[in-house]
């Protein structure tokens, strides 16, 4: 059996919230509303610094499925494709960079869980050089646009769902591997494994390290991919999921606004 290094995204491998970064280019592209980049940008302060109820998170949700029903799922490509490197790159954490590399030189797989789309979580995985990700999916219709629902939303216990079934298919001894997030609702996800971490935490799940004697870490670096290691060369990936588009813009953005 292999080991493995999971990481959570938003605060954790990037020090905002990975669909909220991309509400400007959505915004160019005629996608959203002003006013919905002004929700976008509320959404990414309120994710930093205040916090949200799971009520409030879950209507927040509900609200951006509605507004992305009909997207077309190649537009959205494109536009995370030629905006990835600008919009997000210059907030990757260097401490979370170095614990990639070091996982890898250790032999480890090194997968990204996120309740971001996939359409933003798989370019970025690419970008960062790891092997796998486990994003959030939304259906989409046979003329290749969203729905409004989604196929799988890869948050909370979710999350630890979806890596006990990828390790057993990737022959991925839990035990001896290692999971990385800041936020309370990952702790199904941390408890999986047999090293977990709790980095940049929010109150509860530093409750939860200090109980479990965790180890816990604080990111505070954010650098530019391309000082660090070689740009991966262009890749241009289907999407799975269509209505995530900015559902998680906004969802993303306040699915750790909860209160601690």
């Amino acid at each position: 059996m292999v080991e493995a290094a999971f990481f959570d995204l938003d605060k954790t491998v990037i020090a905002k919230a990975s669909i909220a970064a991309f509400r400007r280019p959505f915004y160019k592209e005629g996608l959203i509303s002003r006013r919905a980049v002004a929700r976008a940008v509320y959404a990414q302060l309120v994710f930093l610094y205040v916090g949200a109820s799971e009520e409030k998170l879950e209507r927040m949700r509900h609200a951006m499925l509605t507004l992305t029903k009909g997207w077309e799922q190649a537009k959205v490509r494109r536009i995370v494709d030629e905006t990835l490197q600008e919009v997000v790159e210059p907030f990757i954490y260097k401490e979370a960079l170095d614990l990639i590399e070091l996982h890898r030189s250790a032999g480890r797989r090194v997968v990204i869980v996120s309740a971001a789309p996939e359409e933003i979580v798989l370019p970025l995985a690419a970008h960062l050089h790891v092997d796998d990700h486990i994003a959030s999916r939304a259906e989409i219709d046979n003329l290749g646009r969203y729905t409004g629902n989604m196929a799988f939303y890869a948050y909370g216990p979710n999350k630890a769902i979806a890596m006990k079934s990828f390790s057993a298919a990737e022959d991925i001894d839990l035990e001896r591997s290692f999971a990385y997030s800041d936020s309370h609702t990952d702790a199904p996800m941390l408890e999986l494994v047999g090293h977990p971490c709790a980095v940049n935490p929010d109150r509860g799940l530093l409750r939860i390290a200090r109980k479990n004697d965790w180890e816990v870490r604080r990111f505070t670096h954010p650098v530019r991919l391309r000082n660090r290691m070689p740009s991966p060369r262009a890749h241009h990936y289907g999407i799975a999921a269509a209505a995530a588009g900015l559902v998680l813009s906004s969802a993303v953005g306040y699915r750790k606004l909860r209160k601690r």
